[in-house]
């Protein structure tokens, strides 16, 4: 085995491939950016070094400053993980003349598979079919296409550079936007066209391959449940399909794998049919995000598996003695907000805990930051059951109960989904979001458990406000000379506004009225209040607990407060909470003026000039955040004022990017 191997990537894949590295007693070598320099990875290696620069080309998409720091620390190998140089024939090609060990597919393998359409014409030389598939340049439109249609790029994955077209309208721009975001992510901008088939089961087989001829295959992976064409729950075995077309999935994978002479890890990507017919997608010559529920019901480590393979090593496995046991599920936890079109969110993290029975791989701690350089992926996390009811159950909670704040997440989406009868009854297809639009609207807890959650963060600001008041704080809390109404507070939880009125009648006491308090009619008249009012008692209250009884149910909630809100959870799940501000001064002068950008990012292009007039939907400008494009588009008929953006500029949230003046 060798003895120092550089992991030439970040996060989570970085901490996940030291594991297994320093249990086989391997010494480990991260490297990282300048706003990488505290991140969890490089403390999880055994040395890091710096890249240098700001910018992903010039720090983790640099191949010869990698090689370079790979042979002035002494590694005998590098590791690409997944991502960046993952898939890159030319950078392996480097490792290997530099002298060092590759652990990955050869540069020969990849760069047939990586070209998908080099891929394709291998599948079906080995008697594999697949879909059609156009190559296409930007500035070209292909003719006679049936619609819908998806670009990809040739180069890559990660839902990185495709597009999903229902127009030929919309081909030029979609052609145009993937091709950058491919350039972008890959290095290379080559994109293809392929039917869409939106109903279709996205299942993938690993592959593992070594040097003395040994191919088989792992079993395959149900990657159906995606947003943007990236996967967010994956699983192990595929539960919607029959033995027959799993049979079949894992033999074409196999041989594809051995008619191009296989050699590491792989995986095989199909589209199955709901009649059960089979299309290849594509190969990923790497690991992939979502090997672990391949680990969890095999038993194996894929990522020893690869070291080993890259060693010389036989790996032996025989096809016949390997055992799948139970199922598996991982979900992806990312800094988005599903609610709001999956759109990123960025921040520092404030908390971070994900208990329970789960295996959770991530690269991210309390006061990691959260930029929108790179993926939005927080965590993964893993269930390893006897049966997938037991899975999703245990993975359930494990999800309502995290603890996971600073920024905006997919958590109750995620958890909402392994709860849907739906996915409990395998009916998730690649269209399962589209169909399920109650899962991404999720808000988590309801009823008394959601009352509970906002009482926690009502009364432990209380308190905390009650503790920082240095002029009035000895009066009881609500004290005025003349108390007609009790005290009353608004609450929101993203657009959706919670008030409420409280009295306390004891120490620990009050009664809460939630809803709307009345307010007078036209006339003056007060009308009933018709709100219920709930007994509380506060059982214990700190900074960071609430233990509270509603109606005589207690339940124990967790506070987390900052300047405007609090993020509160329990064993029914999480809601973060704002408030807003009681009095707010409007600026006339920026209302209306245009659009602002929705996030912290960077112009990658601008298609409007002052003077021009736009019509409703016309792309005025498109902002890069988390490796993903951001279209904004006009909302009205308008003329261009101004534009205050240009391209390679950074934007801000709520930063004005185009100044319009409505027709």
């Amino acid at each position: 085995m060798m003895r120092r191997l550089l992991i030439a990537n970040r996060g989570e894949i970085t901490c996940r491939i030291a594991r297994t590295a320093h249990r086989l007693g391997i010494e480990t070598v991260g490297v990282y950016e300048e706003a990488d320099a505290q991140a969890l990875h490089v403390d999880v290696v055994d040395r890091a070094v710096a890249l240098g620069g700001s910018t992903t080309a010039a720090s983790y998409l640099d191949g010869d400053k990698i090689v370079a720091v790979a042979q002035q620390m002494g590694c005998d190998a590098v590791h690409p993980g997944y991502g960046f140089l993952a898939e890159n024939a030319h950078f392996a090609r480097s490792v290997i003349e530099a002298g060092l060990v590759w652990v990955g597919p050869t540069p020969e393998n990849m760069a047939l598979l990586g070209d998908k359409l080099a891929a394709k014409r291998a599948a079906a030389e080995a008697g594999v079919g697949s879909v059609p598939a156009v190559e296409v340049s930007p500035g070209e439109t292909p003719t006679g296409l049936t619609y819908p249609v998806i670009i990809k790029a040739s180069a890559g994955g990660g839902g990185r550079g495709m597009r999903v077209v229902y127009s030929s309208d919309d081909l030029a721009d979609a052609v145009a936007a993937a091709s950058r975001e491919a350039e972008a992510a890959f290095g290379d901008g080559s994109v293809f066209i392929e039917p869409l088939l939106e109903r279709g089961r996205h299942v993938e087989v690993q592959v593992i391959g070594d040097r003395h001829g040994t191919i088989v295959h792992l079993g395959e992976r149900d990657c159906s449940i995606q947003r943007r064409s990236q996967k967010i729950i994956e699983e192990s075995p595929s539960a919607g399909i029959s033995d027959a077309t799993r049979s079949q999935l894992c033999s074409n994978a196999v041989a594809l794998a051995r008619h191009v002479g296989y050699e590491n890890a792989g995986t095989v990507e199909f589209l199955v049919g709901d009649d059960g017919t089979i299309s290849f997608l594509e190969v990923n010559t790497r690991l992939q995000v979502e090997h672990p529920v391949t680990e969890a019901v095999t038993g194996l480590d894929i990522v020893e598996l690869q070291l080993r393979a890259a060693a010389g090593q036989a790996l032996g496995l025989v096809q016949d003695e390997i055992r799948f046991d139970g199922h598996a599920i991982e979900v992806r936890v990312v800094a988005e907000d599903p609610r709001r079109g999956w759109l990123p969110s960025t921040g520092i993290i404030r908390e971070f805990a994900i208990d329970g029975d789960v295996r959770v791989d991530t690269g991210i701690r309390e006061g990691s930051l959260i930029s929108p350089e790179y993926d939005s992926l927080l965590a993964k996390v893993i269930v390893h059951a006897p049966t997938r009811q037991e899975a999703a159950s245990r993975l359930r909670r494990a999800l309502r109960t995290a603890r996971v704040s600073g920024v905006d997440t997919n958590l109750a989406m995620l958890a909402a989904t392994l709860g849907d009868q739906s996915f409990l009854a395998a009916d998730t297809h690649t269209s399962y979001l589209a169909d399920h639009p109650e899962v991404e609207t999720a808000t988590g807890p309801e009823g008394d458990e959601r009352l509970a959650l906002l009482l926690g963060a009502v009364f432990v600001t209380e308190l905390l406000g009650r503790r920082a008041d240095s002029v009035t704080g000895f009066a009881p809390s609500g004290w005025r000379n003349l108390r007609t109404v009790g005290q009353r507070q608004l609450w929101t939880d993203g657009d959706q506004p919670h008030p409420l009125e409280y009295v306390w009648t004891d120490a620990d006491r009050a009664e809460v009225r939630p809803g709307p308090w009345p307010e007078p009619l036209e006339d003056g008249t007060m009308p009933d209040d018709e709100r219920a009012v709930r007994s509380v008692r506060i059982l214990d209250r700190s900074e960071h607990t609430c233990v509270i009884e509603i109606d005589g149910v207690r339940q124990r909630v967790r506070v987390q407060a900052f300047d405007s809100g609090a993020e509160t959870s329990s064993a029914a799940g999480r809601v973060t909470w704002s408030r807003p501000p009681r009095f707010e001064i409007h600026r006339a002068d920026e209302v209306g003026r245009g659009p602002v950008s929705p996030l912290p990012g960077t112009v990658i292009a601008v298609h409007v000039e002052a003077g021009q007039t736009v019509a409703d939907g016309d792309v005025l400008m498109v902002v890069e955040a988390m490796k993903m494009e951001h279209t904004i588009t006009a909302n009205a008929p308008a003329t261009v004022l101004a534009v205050h953006y240009a391209v390679g500029d950074r934007v801000d949230t709520g930063d004005l990017l185009v100044e319009l003046q409505r027709t």
